[in-house]
């Protein structure tokens, strides 16, 4: 049956490149085999699972119940999903979000394989380890994150997506990135992060920020100053020539 139906694939699409109707099938018959000819529709990638797990296993504020990951089969499962998923045919806010989702979710995973350290930076060179599978790639974190995120994207707010596992990083969102949500999710938390006073401290004069805004420095300078960018989030209206210092980073575990 299965031979069948290839020959008669291959006669139909010899016979259409002619012009002509293939003989002895009926219309249903060439309306199935047409059907068949045509490339599969591209099916939007799914980040269901993960958003089930940060629902259940990390608080509003950020803390991660690293252990709960751990026991939980549905990561096996959803990195899976990653390393099989083409991004390259993805739309520009279904790729961003699936590559924040990348870096989040296997941060969590380094995490775990290390029997929950300390500190990330326990770790020998945790951000350099090429352990993340992606459509036949392998990757580090700092690929992930300055060779595609930042480059492809240019969009500063994505240091407030990807997450860390440190204390003094941005929290990790408790919801999966999606393309419908990216937007509306990216405004939220770089708004939430800049107006955190345990992260930031601003006044008109005098700003004590985040060690995030000296690292890539480049990023929040594609137009201005750093204070013209954090103008754009802050609730308090920052001077253009305020004092700038930065806050000691911690790098404790993020742990619930």
């Amino acid at each position: 049956m299965k031979l069948t139906l290839i020959l008669c694939l291959f006669s139909f699409q010899l016979s259409a490149a002619n012009g002509s109707v293939v003989a002895g099938l009926s219309t249903y018959e060439v309306a199935q085999l047409e059907e068949a000819a045509l490339p599969a529709p591209l099916v939007g990638f799914s980040h269901a699972p993960l958003d089930a797990m940060l629902r259940k296993y990390v608080s509003a504020t950020g803390k991660v119940d690293y252990a709960s990951f751990k026991n939980d089969p549905t990561i096996a499962r959803y990195l899976g999903m990653l390393e099989s998923a083409s991004p390259s045919v993805m739309s520009e806010n279904e790729e961003k979000a699936f590559w924040i989702n990348v870096y989040n979710i296997y941060t969590i995973k380094l995490i775990i394989d290390n029997k929950l350290p300390k500190s990330i930076k326990d770790i020998g060179s945790p951000w350099d380890k090429k352990f993340i599978k992606i459509a036949g790639e392998t990757y580090s974190l700092n690929q992930v994150e300055n060779e595609i995120l930042r480059p492809k994207f240019k969009d500063a707010r994505v240091h407030f997506a990807i997450n860390c596992a440190s204390v003094s990083c941005p929290k990790l969102h408790n919801a999966a990135f999606t393309a419908s949500n990216i937007e509306a999710k990216l405004e939220q938390l770089t708004r939430e992060f800049v107006n955190d006073s345990v992260m930031n401290e601003l006044s008109s004069g005098r700003i004590k920020i985040s060690n995030i805004f000296d690292w890539y420095g480049v990023d929040f300078k594609q137009s201005g100053t750093v204070i013209d960018w954090l103008n754009q989030y802050s609730d308090v209206k920052i001077d253009g020539d305020a004092k700038i210092g930065y806050k000691s980073y911690n790098w404790d575990l993020n742990i619930r």
